[in-house]
This record gives C-alpha cells, sequence and structure tokens, in this order.
C-alpha cells in the first residue's frame, strides 16, 4: 500500500461525489457507496465488539470476519472485481454449525440481549441484513456476486448464533420473547 493513504484530507469529494477504487466517480448517495458504508459500519461494529471480553476462538473468528468485510468491501469499491473467496464463505458457513453445535436448540423467538458482548452481536446481525439489503439493491442496477450475497446473508446467521454462543460461554441464558407479555 505504500504512501497511498498520506493525505486524508482531498477536497476531491466536496461536490458530493467520490472516487471508487477504478478511479470512476460516483455520487455520494450512488446505492454503490450505500452498500459500501453499510459494510463499514459493520466492519466498525464488529471492531467495538472485539473491545468486550469474550473466548479467543469467538476473537479470532471475528477478527478473520473484519478482513473478509474488506474484501467485500473492495468489490464494492471496484466494480467487477472479485475479491471474495467461495472459501470465505464456506469457512463462515463452517463457523455456524460449529458454534450452533452446542448451543440448544431453540423452541421460541429471542430477544436480542444478555451479556454485552452477546447484545453487540446481535446488533451487529442487525446492520449485516442492512448492509444486505444495500448490496441486493445495488444489484438491481449494478451485477453483484453471488458470493457476496451469499456471504452477508450467511454473516448475519453466524452473527445470530454467536450472540447465543456468547451469551451460553458466559453462562447467561438466552432472553426468551414472551408473547404478549406487556397485554
Amino acid at each position: 500500500m505504500g504512501h497511498r493513504l498520506s493525505k486524508i484530507t482531498t477536497r476531491t469529494g466536496d461536490a458530493g461525489t467520490t472516487g471508487l477504487a477504478d478511479g470512476s466517480r460516483v455520487a455520494k448517495d450512488a446505492p454503490r457507496i450505500a452498500a459500501l458504508g453499510e459494510v463499514d459500519e459493520l466492519n466498525s461494529l464488529l471492531g467495538l465488539l472485539l473491545c468486550e471480553p469474550m473466548p479467543d476462538q469467538a476473537r479470532d473468528l471475528i477478527v478473520d470476519l473484519q478482513h473478509d468485510l474488506f474484501d467485500l468491501g473492495g468489490e464494492l469499491a471496484v466494480p467487477g472485481g472479485a475479491f471474495l473467496k467461495p472459501s470465505q464463505l464456506e469457512r463462515v458457513e463452517a463457523a455456524v454449525a460449529d458454534l450452533n453445535g452446542g448451543l440448544k436448540p431453540l423452541k421460541e423467538f429471542i430477544l436480542p440481549g444478555g451479556t454485552r458482548a452477546a447484545a453487540l452481536a446481535h446488533l451487529a446481525r442487525a446492520v449485516c441484513r442492512r448492509a444486505e439489503r444495500a448490496v441486493v439493491a445495488l444489484g438491481a442496477t449494478d451485477p453483484v456476486s453471488d458470493t457476496m450475497r451469499k456471504y452477508l446473508n450467511r454473516l448475519s446467521d453466524l452473527l445470530f448464533v454467536l450472540g447465543r454462543w456468547l451469551n451460553h460461554q458466559a453462562g447467561s441464558g438466552d432472553v426468551l420473547w414472551q408473547k404478549g407479555k406487556n397485554a
């Protein structure tokens, strides 16, 4: 990368456009930039989750996810680019199976909560779903890879399971929804 990011304030976006990695410029409210922003927010939220105490297994997984999200962002920043690999999707699917394997099957819906780490994982899941919707919206006008769409869909599943797993590891159970509790 060298000194590519040595100058942060460029003023090139002052008129409401931003540059993509291929050199083209698009409006800052373009669907591609909206999707990039959602993925960036998700990655930042995973960074916040990493500030919480958690087992090394979860910490290592989250760092890997952050790297994957930069690859995914690279695809968004380079129209037609293909940086996210099917093996990354397979790793997420394997992590879902691994973490979920030690959890009790769900019989009720759960509320986001329990430990702070689990609550942040559930928040990350919600942001991931928003990122997925933004990528699907982009796909209505521009090609997006199947791997990218599938990755975000599986990642939201993983973040849900991770929230449950973090609660379980901390000795805290799921927070069960009670239908009509306040009726």
